[in-house]
């Protein structure tokens, strides 16, 4: 029997994920007509209708996370691993992202992206999706772009600096994410650790990753860092007998790259923190990319607000700590 090349074994795929979905949006369109035409006038006496739209909007909501994780578990029918033009766009993505970065840390007066600093005064989280400039090609795969920035009353550069290179304690500041972390190696502020991470978005996926992590001031009150991933496997049954890293022709593609860059300056009698993650990832196919896209998308964006919320929290609690213990 002669063999499918792989053009044709994975439009076969991804047609029949596309028919799969199309299967499941009519199956919850009944289920929306079920409620209006059945349900309502039976149970109109105790639930209101607003109740029972949101209900049948529910069953959608699960319906389309479903596909998004039939989207990554289904069979391609070949190694699923990023292309090697996906590689170099994501990696000249990266050099003109770190050459601003570059720029912006050169001087005080421009060292963090603006962000409205009244809403991070009241506590509130500043994320913002940044697309990438027209012409940008990483061909079977997707490209990550978030920027995120908080606000600490009563932090200092030097506390948040001290945070991040606490790498073995990175279970506790950021559970349940970071299950174990590491140091491989350090070379004065240049570190490679190693960190078990867990992510649970409709399903739950444990990583080994490696990452290459670099520290840097402009002066005492303006600091930066600089994570580069190394490398990033999946781990099949973690936690069991069975357990065992994937080959790259047995990973699914729900991380291929991740960088992430800190800038932090003392402001205001506080620390503002930001945060710039670019990651790649397995692509969608292109029959259900309407469906499945705002699912995939938000992943990162979720990963990346977690980060900036639990840094957050740990250093206004190292911060209060150290309030308490001065005299």
């Amino acid at each position: 029997m002669p063999s499918l090349s792989d053009q044709d074994v994975n439009p076969r795929a991804d047609h029949e994920l596309e028919l799969a979905a199309r299967h499941l949006i009519r199956a919850a369109c009944t289920v929306r007509n079920i409620h209006d035409q059945v349900i309502c006038p039976a149970l109109r006496s105790r639930l209101n209708r607003r109740k029972l739209q949101n209900m049948a909007q529910r069953s959608i909501t699960i319906m389309l996370a479903f596909l998004v994780a039939l989207h990554f578990v289904q069979p391609a029918g070949r190694a699923v691993e990023p292309r090697p033009a996906a590689v170099a766009g994501f990696d000249t993505y990266i050099a003109r992202v770190e050459a601003c970065l570059a720029t912006q840390h050169q001087a005080p007066s421009a060292f963090i992206a603006p962000a409205d600093f009244a809403r991070l005064r009241r506590g509130e989280l500043v994320i913002e999706q940044i697309a990438p400039p027209a012409g940008t090609s990483v061909p079977g795969a997707m490209l990550h772009h978030w920027r995120g920035t908080a606000f600490v009353p009563g932090a200092s550069a030097a506390d948040f600096d001290r945070l991040l290179r606490d790498f073995n304690a990175y279970p506790a500041h950021f559970a349940p994410q970071i299950v174990q972390s590491r140091v491989l190696a350090q070379n004065g502020n240049h570190y490679q650790i190693k960190m078990r991470v867990r992510q649970h978005h409709v399903i739950t996926v444990v990583l080994d990753t490696t990452y290459d992590v670099s520290f840097a001031a402009l002066d005492p009150k303006h600091h930066f860092s600089a994570s580069r991933s190394r490398e990033i496997t999946e781990v099949d049954s973690p936690g069991t007998l069975g357990e065992r890293e994937l080959t790259a022709g047995q990973e699914h593609g729900f991380l291929w790259r991740l960088n992430s860059y800190w800038s932090y300056e003392e402001r205001d009698r506080g620390l503002a923190i930001q945060i710039e993650s670019v990651s790649l990832t397995r692509s969608i196919p292109t029959g259900m990319a309407w469906m499945i896209r705002p699912f995939v998308e938000s992943i990162p964006r979720e990963s990346l607000e977690f980060t900036l919320r639990s840094a957050s929290d740990a250093l206004r609690q190292q911060a209060n700590q150290i309030r308490r213990t001065e005299p």
